[in-house]
């Protein structure tokens, strides 16, 4: 089912106008229910009035706290469910500037301590040479929206000094086709795997591969980042989904533990990645 970002809007205002006429129904107040669910009456007082966006498992617990019937605690976890997911298309994107895209992405790193990039296709633009940020940002198919490539480029360029913030960690993890996908001429790809192996010389940058020829026990779905333990960004050739709920979260990070126990790290990343380089120019 597609997100409406309308419709979206009111399924959250309806959620929490929802959940505060149940609590007034059950005649407890907002510290007592509060303190049943183990959580602020701030929190609470938030959740009510669509200050805060509570996650599924908030709702259950607040639900459960007012002993609501199954059959109505199960809507209203649907609705919370929807609420949680958040869908932008790259046509939106593109009609503000892509440009902004590369200012939200350096926001939500700069708030975020630890970041997990899982990346089966293509590297992210936090690892981009110049030449080959050009190349992705550039328009492909004729149902591609416009957009000012050259701006764009030049906002994930700037993004990428957030790597020399030690107090931050970065993990990328690849797939060797993502590494070796000719995404660009042979000179722009050996660039690109050359300064990957030198990022990862990083005191706080992690890179792992995953050659083609290790068995794994699990699909390559599609592109994902997490960051910390609070969301996770997919990608999709249409647009970005955001996942917020903790349970979400968690089915991402044991994905990522899985891929990443099957990687090639360190001096052998870089290692690997600098061969790729000589590939190219061969």
């Amino acid at each position: 089912m597609p997100i409406e970002p309308e419709k979206q809007a009111q399924e959250r205002k309806d959620l929490a106008e929802t959940l505060r006429g149940l609590r007034l129904a059950s005649g407890l107040s907002g510290e007592r229910l509060a303190l049943r669910c183990n959580m602020s009456q701030t929190k609470i007082s938030r959740i009510e009035t669509g200050r805060a966006l509570p996650t599924v498992i908030d709702v259950e617990r607040i639900l459960k706290a007012l002993s609501v019937p199954d059959e109505v605690a199960d809507q209203l976890i649907r609705l919370a469910r929807r609420a949680n997911v958040d869908y932008a298309s790259w046509r939106a994107y593109a009609r503000v500037g892509l440009h902004h895209k590369q200012a939200e992405l350096k926001a939500l790193e700069s708030s975020s301590q630890v970041m997990r990039h899982f990346l089966p296709a293509i590297p992210t633009g936090l690892l981009h040479v110049r030449e080959y940020a050009t190349e992705t940002l550039s328009p492909t198919v004729e149902s591609d929206p416009a957009r000012d490539v050259r701006k764009a480029v030049q906002a994930r360029i700037e993004r990428q000094a957030i790597l020399d913030d030690t107090s931050r960690s970065f993990w990328f993890l690849m797939t060797e086709q993502a590494v070796k996908w000719r995404r660009a001429g042979a000179e722009t790809m050996a660039a690109q795997c050359a300064h990957m192996a030198e990022v990862n010389r990083k005191s706080n940058v992690e890179i792992g591969i995953i050659p083609q020829e290790v068995r794994v026990a699990g699909t390559p779905m599609n592109i994902f980042v997490i960051y910390d333990d609070r969301l996770v960004t997919v990608e999709l050739f249409s647009g970005e989904v955001v996942l917020r709920d903790p349970r979400d979260v968690s089915q991402h990070l044991h994905l990522f533990e899985l891929f990443w126990s099957h990687a090639v790290t360190g001096d052998d990343a870089s290692n690997f990645l600098d061969d790729a380089a000589e590939e190219f120019m061969q």
